[in-house]
């Protein structure tokens, strides 16, 4: 009994020594300290996007800003880290136009799942912001390939689903990270709203919410919202005081219930914000836009996917385009090469476009989606442009973002080659200034599980 108790023993021992091996192989690496002081980054080629390219060039960073950036000779301070980036090739960090990052962990798991509230089709008072879970691990799977800021927005089953944030993708907390919280509204207007047989007598919904079944219901939805909207201003706007009980009583003539959802509508009424029209057809995207000019909002569009027939009259509304999905195969009545070349046929046009990522699963292959219209007839500096400066200008923060300049946020990323070929390899990601770390749940399975295995 005492031997069988001592290899009982032995055998636990055994077993703890493993899983905490296994567990400190598997322990992210500790944070380095930050270096003190200016950075700067010598000997690279700079792409500027706003001023050309900068063969040998030198980019400083202090205090989270661009300070410096100019050919070799440019001035480096005193004690500054310097890092060298002979042959890398230096561009400011990418911006995608849409995402769902920090909204959904595991598709398949609908805990994790933050993405659409399928109570109501019309919820503009939702703010994406509430929901964003800043420590997902997703993140640092899409910045370590040069993605450093983001428009995450609800998934695309209603119509008014919420109102998007514009995020910077580090920071101590989410409250760090979302740079610009309820930055643009999207509004869905194609088949995926229409939901034929869900809810109502009859529908199979039993006793629930009645959604949109047709277009005209879409558009009649959507006009009422506007309207109800205008008309609870115009209230509030008369004198009547908003009630947050709305209980009836001394004074009930001369207050009414506050409506979140209608309140939420007025800025983007007043044109104030962007409404981001979401359709893929030209019949859709015509009928949206009719909605749009009716109610004068201030318009991006997305997808565009299969309106090549109608891209004349989409470059004569002068409205900014987020493209994609690129990888959309075509309609049996289009070109083998339509969804792919949409990007430079809209650039013929005229018109200011940026890339989009979508769904999480692709949002480290967002430069990749620009390379593939680069193939198609996009000239390069366009497509580059599409996922630096374009989305900063149409998101309203170009002044801090999009291109290496004098006193912008230093997001930075160092790669050996072009940053819209996949062969490139990104080496380093500067956010703010900060030097983030290269590593992730991707990198670290890759290590533990992808080296050679031991000889036999």
């Amino acid at each position: 009994m005492k031997r069988l108790l001592i290899s009982c023993f032995v055998l636990l021992f055994g077993l703890f020594a493993v899983a905490q091996s296994v567990k400190q192989k598997n322990k992210p690496a500790p944070p380095q300290p930050e270096p003190a002081g200016p950075i700067a980054i010598r000997g690279g080629k700079l792409l500027t996007i706003t001023h050309g390219v900068i063969e040998n060039g030198v980019v400083v960073m202090d205090n989270g800003k661009i300070t410096a950036v100019g050919p070799a000779g440019t001035a480096i301070p005193r004690g500054a880290t310097v890092i060298d980036a002979s042959g890398m090739t230096v561009y400011p960090g990418l911006i995608d136009s849409e995402t769902n990052l920090g909204l959904v962990e595991v598709e398949a798991d609908q805990m994790s799942n933050d993405l659409s509230e399928p109570s109501d089709e019309i919820m503009p008072h939702m703010h994406v912001a509430e929901a964003f879970h800043s420590e997902t691990q997703r993140i640092p799977v899409v910045r370590v390939n040069g993605v450093t800021n983001a428009i995450v927005a609800p998934g695309t089953q209603d119509t008014l689903p919420g109102q998007d944030i514009f995020i910077q993708l580090d920071g101590k907390d989410r409250d760090q990270m979302i740079l610009v919280p309820d930055i643009a509204l999207p509004l869905n207007f194609s088949a995926q709203q229409r939901r034929r047989g869900m809810g109502g007598p009859g529908g199979g919904g039993g006793g629930g919410p009645r959604f949109p079944s047709t277009r005209m219901g879409l558009a009649a939805q959507l006009r009422q919202a506007f309207i109800d909207a205008q008309d609870y201003e115009a209230r509030m706007q008369s004198g009547a005081k908003p009630s947050d009980n709305g209980k009836s009583g001394r004074g009930a003539a001369s207050s009414q219930k506050r409506d979140l959802k209608l309140e939420a509508l007025l800025p983007y009424l007043h044109g104030q914000k962007p409404v981001v029209i979401g359709a893929d057809d030209g019949y859709d995207v015509e009928n949206a836009m009719r909605l749009a000019r009716e109610f004068n909002l201030k318009v991006v569009l997305n997808h565009l996917t299969h309106s090549q027939e109608i891209l004349d009259e989409v470059a004569s509304w002068k409205v900014p385009v987020i493209v994609g999905p690129i990888y959309d195969f075509p309609r049996a009545d289009e070109r083998y090469d339509a969804v792919y070349s949409l990007p430079a046929e809209l650039y013929k046009r005229g018109v200011k476009i940026a890339f989009a990522s979508y769904h999480v699963e692709h949002n480290r292959n967002l430069p990749y989606a620009a390379g593939y219209a680069v193939a198609f007839g996009l000239p390069y500096e366009e497509a580059l442009k599409a996922i630096t400066i374009n989305p900063a200008e149409i998101w309203g923060v170009a002044d801090k973002l999009g291109s290496l300049d004098m006193g912008k946020t230093a997001n930075v990323v160092i790669a050996t080659g072009d940053p819209l070929d996949v062969k490139t390899d990104v080496k380093q990601v500067f956010i703010a200034g900060r030097k983030i770390p290269m590593e992730n749940r991707q990198t670290r399975l890759r290590d533990e599980y992808g080296g050679v295995p031991p000889a036999r």
